[in-house]
């Protein structure tokens, strides 16, 4: 990063354009930078300037070198670009040039707009091909000597730049005329850093884009070329890592950047370091030594980028198994940074940002103090340090808005500690990020490169033998990585010691977190899920008048007021249809046909009181009416008017009760002419509208949600980023869809359905199938070129997925979004396993805050902060499948059931709870936890002293004694137990049998009127069929406890509660066997 590599020899930043190329000074910006220089001059003479009569500023010629030189900067500030081989001379009425007829050429421009606007005349002096200038030197000498002498001066003060060195022939004779020529000479290197300092609107717009392309390479390029080497455990040097880095710089392409490659350049060559070389100096280099990336190893990366000359900067340390020394220096350093960069306001010295890290440091590790780097960072702009702006002990230059700063922070020469295995026990650590200080709080450009600890510290576990790392880290349910895996030094303790002592630790936390959260919750008693239904009032007619006149006594249906008039003793009576439960018509072999008509009665199985139930306490309520008719279509026609009205009502209750529950959000604020709103097209919605004929539409990002419309005007779907709980984003790998999904904090309506859970989707392939039958060969040219199209597609979509979700992450960075905490989760396939979290098999996946199933309808979505403890049931050995119960930490919640999980998948799943500290158990059976929570609730204070949840710690008592009472009433049979041929089938299917009782239950049509059957009638039945199969030791209890489950008192399918256990024995040997899955019949 040294100046004596910094510079840049490209146009337009470079050498002045060479014939053919049009390139124009831009007139109005050098007149507003003229103005600011003779401003600043005037104001600041004495103390930045030495009072200088005159200002010469010499450029020397064009180089292919990197350089950072005040003349070049002056040069590129106030005309666009560099002027090699010229000469500026500054006079208080005047401005000389001297330089080729080419430039000069150029340079008329700008003579009569300062004429005009600045009253200052702008001299050209030409030098001729082949003339050595000193005809034009001594005119220009001769106009300075005519300037008045100021007060106490010998001869006119002239001031230079004096570190720069002359170049070049024409720059050594103007220099050495120059000392002999009798001024007096003062450095104004001060003053021309004071000048840059403070960026104008154009400079900051060049700054954030240099930025912009420097965090992206970071991000884009060195983050997945690194993960990549250190996955296939490759041989690669910093050297090439450095000039893989330059060409993603220099091709802005190659890092999502659409930037222009001419504007753009390196600030310096990109700075790769590790293997316990580190030298934190702005010169440092990459060396040619392989990239080291061992247990306990650090890996330092710079980069700096140019946008038509201004600079930026971005430095990241990553961590590979990271020592806790390590870890705790890196943590301190990330707080010292940006205590550096909160710090910096208007107004502040540099030396209070410097003291600012310090203190940090010095609170929490005074031990690395003396190992903080002596600076904090410089200004950067058109160079790339700003002398003058060292952030530093010492300087106290005050701070302006609009200033920017490269705040570069780190720890050097640190040492690992005694045991480490490192084989390097030197480590330094470092972070850099460019700055702009605003009137509030600074603007950090490259901020969205994360230096977050769970960003940059990767950990690997190794196998229990000294295997090849790539081997141990394949991805499986029994070894994969993550960033938070376990490592046992020197494999002393085992993987399932570690995860014991870890799960021990979380036991202990969780018991003390949910105690509190229960002494805190004193109206958190009782079960409250069964409460009554509320609806509108149930009138038909408000008064006698509006009932229509009766023309024939036969059943009548008013559409218009929602009721039905039956003929009752010779009367219309009028009847809303939401009091009727069922209609059916049942025809007879003597041609007449009973239109049958049940009513809602209060207090009957499956009617839960309502609000009106409770109005009419001492109401009598008719239950059946049956009407005999002789015209089986009429009937017909009669029964389907009924069907289609209560359907119709009830639809339109349900959407108006759903809808009141909604909670009312903010107005979507669209882009319009601020900016252009990100867009994807051609998207599917679920829950999709209704309609026969669906329509692709278009899903849009503005100010602060999305919107998703079709051409359809009533088809549109808002979603408010305030709203958003977790987003996904799901590429079509093995699934046929790529889709982004969001999970909501608060249910919105999507066509006419109430939703938590909204998704835009593509499929990625067209669904075909073979009507000949026969299989094509897979060396058939249009198999392959239909294989190739389908894969480009499958390609193309995920990247447009992709970077509509990077760009919507750019936006979430926002700080107006900050609190919200919104990215895009990308789940992590290779932990998913398969379950049935509803009533069919899907692949269920972990992301980094979630557990989800978003490919198939219902969607299943589990946050994992929200889970209290997770149970692990009909774990036993010989068992096929076992079930998981996710216990929420709102005890109100239904416990959430994922079924039928492969035990191949308990190890992963197993470690996956772990490294994200949830805590679980292990049982042999189903548990009853809509008992267990009522009981949990209801006297929180025992739960508490008995130790909470180690009740279910198999390790901890014994689980195979014969059981107390207590144990009786947690470990129930399943609601449902059907036929099995063997017990594997038994094993596999136990969670599945339950959607058959549950559907019979929400049917309208099958009431219990209508089966014709008493519970009485269907108990002797199921008994009966129970002697048959040779299972006659069922308890009198056992069989009471069946009863009770006919009345839907044990857990619905998806409620989580009651169990699976085998209904009839009392034994051990019985509680520990496979479920039995007896139907009754």
């Amino acid at each position: 990063m040294g100046d004596s590599r910094n510079g840049n020899a490209r146009a337009p930043a470079g050498a002045p354009p060479r014939a053919g190329n049009t390139y124009e000074i831009d007139v109005k910006n050098f007149i507003s930078r003229t103005r600011a220089l003779y401003a600043h001059w005037n104001q600041h003479s004495a103390e930045l300037w030495g009072s200088a009569d005159a200002l010469a500023v010499a450029t020397p010629p064009a180089s292919d070198d990197l350089r950072y030189l005040k003349s070049s900067a002056l040069n590129i500030w106030l005309l666009g670009y560099e002027f090699p081989d010229t000469i500026m001379v500054f006079a208080a009425k005047k401005i000389h040039f001297l330089c080729s007829k080419s430039k000069a050429t150029l340079l008329e421009v700008v003579k009569k707009p300062a004429l005009d606007e600045l009253r200052i005349d702008v001299v050209m002096h030409v030098k001729a091909k082949g003339d050595d200038g000193t005809g034009q030197m001594d005119a220009i000498f001769r106009a300075i000597r005519d300037l008045a002498v100021g007060d106490g001066k010998e001869s006119q003060v002239v001031g230079h730049i004096s570190r720069e060195a002359p170049e070049g022939k024409f720059l050594e004779m103007w220099t050495e005329r120059l000392k002999n020529a009798s001024f007096q000479f003062v450095d104004i290197t001060a003053g021309l850093s004071d000048l840059f300092a403070v960026k104008d609107g154009t400079e900051i717009i060049n700054v954030k884009k240099a930025a912009y392309l420097a965090y992206s390479v970071m991000k884009n390029v060195v983050v997945p070329k690194l993960e990549n080497i250190i996955d296939e455990e490759k041989d690669v040097t910093h050297s090439s890592l450095m000039d893989v880095t330059e060409k993603a710089i220099l091709e802005p392409t190659r890092a999502d950047v659409k930037l222009k490659a001419e504007n753009v350049d390196i600030c310096y060559p990109p700075i790769f370091q590790s293997g316990g070389k580190f030298d934190l100096k702005p010169s440092a280099a990459s060396d040619d030594e392989l990239l080291t990336y061992d247990p306990a190893s650090i890996i330092i990366c710079a980069v700096g980028a140019r946008y038509n000359s201004y600079c930026s900067n971005v430095a990241r340390t990553y961590l590979i198994d990271a020592t806790p020394l390590q870890s705790k220096a890196y943590e301190v350093l990330l707080k010292a940074h940006e205590a550096a960069i909160s710090a910096l306001r208007p107004g502040s010295k540099l030396n209070a940002i410097y003291q600012a890290a310090v203190s940090v440091v010095e609170k929490e590790a005074p031990e690395l103090v003396d190992k903080l780097t002596k600076s904090a960072g410089t200004g950067i702009g058109l160079e790339f340090r700003e002398s003058g702006l060292n952030i530093n002990a010492k300087n106290e230059k005050v701070l302006r808005s609009q200033m920017a700063f490269n705040v570069s922070l780190g720890f050097q020469n640190l040492e690992c500690e005694t045991e480490s295995r490192s084989k390097n026990k030197k480590f330094s650590l470092l972070l850099a990020d460019t700055v702009i200080v605003k009137d509030q709080n600074p603007e950090i450009l490259t901020t969205k490169c994360s230096k977050a600890v769970k960003d940059v510290a990767y950990s690997f576990k190794e196998e229990e033998e000294e295997k090849p790392r790539k081997k141990a880290r394949t991805a499986g349910p029994e070894n994969y990585m993550t960033k938070t895996a376990l490592r046992s030094d020197d494999h002393v303790v085992s993987k399932e010691e570690l995860r014991k002592q870890h799960q021990a630790e979380l036991a202990r936390q969780k018991n003390e977190e949910t105690a509190r959260r229960l002494a805190g919750d004193s109206s958190g008693s009782g079960d409250r899920r069964s409460t009554a239904k509320t609806s509108t009032d149930m009138v038909a007619y408000k008064n006698v008048n509006d009932v229509p006149q009766p023309r024939d006594l036969m059943i009548q249906v008013d559409q218009k007021n929602e009721a039905l008039l039956l003929p009752i003793y010779g009367s219309l009576v009028p009847f809303h249809v939401s009091a009727i439960r069922t209609v059916s018509n049942q025809h007879e072999s003597s041609q007449n046909n009973y239109i049958r008509i049940i009513f809602n009665v209060p207090g009957t199985p499956f009617n839960p009181p309502d609000s009106n139930t409770l109005k009419n306490q001492g109401a009598i309520y008719l239950k059946e009416v049956s009407f005999r008719s002789k015209d089986s279509k009429h009937s017909s026609e009669v029964v389907q008017a009924i069907k289609t009205l209560r359907r119709q009502v009830n639809a339109r209750e349900s959407e108006r009760i759903e809808r009141a529950t909604l909670v009312t959000q903010e107005k979507l604020q669209l882009a319009g002419n601020k900016f252009k709103p990100l867009r994807l097209s051609d998207l599917w919605i679920r829950p999709q509208f209704s309609g026969r004929k669906r329509i692709p539409g278009t899903l849009e990002a503005h100010a602060n949600g999305f919107r998703y419309s079709t051409t359809r005007p009533n088809e549109r779907v808002d979603v408010l980023f305030a709203n958003i709980k977790h987003a996904f984003f799901q590429p079509a790998e093995k699934e046929m869809i790529t889709v982004l999904h969001f999970h909501l904090h608060n249910h919105i309506m999507v066509a006419n359905k109430k939703t938590k859970d909204v998704q835009f989707y593509v499929e990625v392939m067209d669904v075909v199938q073979s009507l000949g039958g026969g299989r094509r060969s897979a060396y058939d040219p249009d198999e392959i070129d239909e294989e190739q199209r389908e894969r480009a597609r499958k390609n193309k979509i995920n990247m447009d997925f992709n970077h509509f979700a990077s760009r919507v992450n750019d936006m979430w960075q926002q700080p107006q979004f900050a609190s919200l905490d919104l990215e895009f989760d990308q789940p992590l396939r290779e932990l998913g396993f398969y379950g049935v979290p509803h009533k069919t098999n899907a692949f269920i996946i972990p992301t980094s805050s979630c557990l989800v199933e978003i490919t198939e309808m219902p969607f299943f979505v589990v946050s994992l902060s929200e889970i209290e403890i997770v149970n692990l049931e009909r774990v036993g050995f010989g068992q096929k499948n076992f079930d998981m119960a996710i216990i929420f930490k709102d005890f109100k919640k239904d416990v959430l059931r994922v079924d039928s999980v492969p035990t191949t998948s308990l190890e992963g799943i197993k470690e996956w709870l772990d490294t994200t500290d949830i805590k679980y158990y292990e049982s042999k059976l189903n548990l009853n936890w809509r008992q267990i929570l009522k009981t949990i609730t209801d006297d929180p204070q025992s739960f508490v002293e008995e130790g909470g949840w180690e009740f279910l710690n198999l390790d901890g008592s014994d689980s195979e004694s014969g059981g107390s009472q207590e144990s009786d009433k947690e470990y129930e049979a399943s609601d449902v137990e059907v036929e099995s041929e063997s017990e594997d089938e038994d094993s596999e299917s136990a969670s599945l049998v339950e959607s058959e009782d549950d559907e019979e239950e929400d049917s309208e049509e099958e009431s219990e009127e209508e089966k014709g059957k008493t519970w009485d009638e269907l108990e002797r039945e199921a008994t009966n069929a129970d002697r048959e199969h040779g299972a006659e030791s069922d308890s009198e209890e056992e069989r009471k406890r069946r009863k009770m489950r006919a009345f839907g008192k044990s857990r619905p399918g998806t409620s989580g509660g009651g169990g699976r256990s085998s209904g009839g024995g009392s034994s051990t040997s019985m509680r520990n066997m496979p479920p039995s899955k007896r139907k009754h019949r």
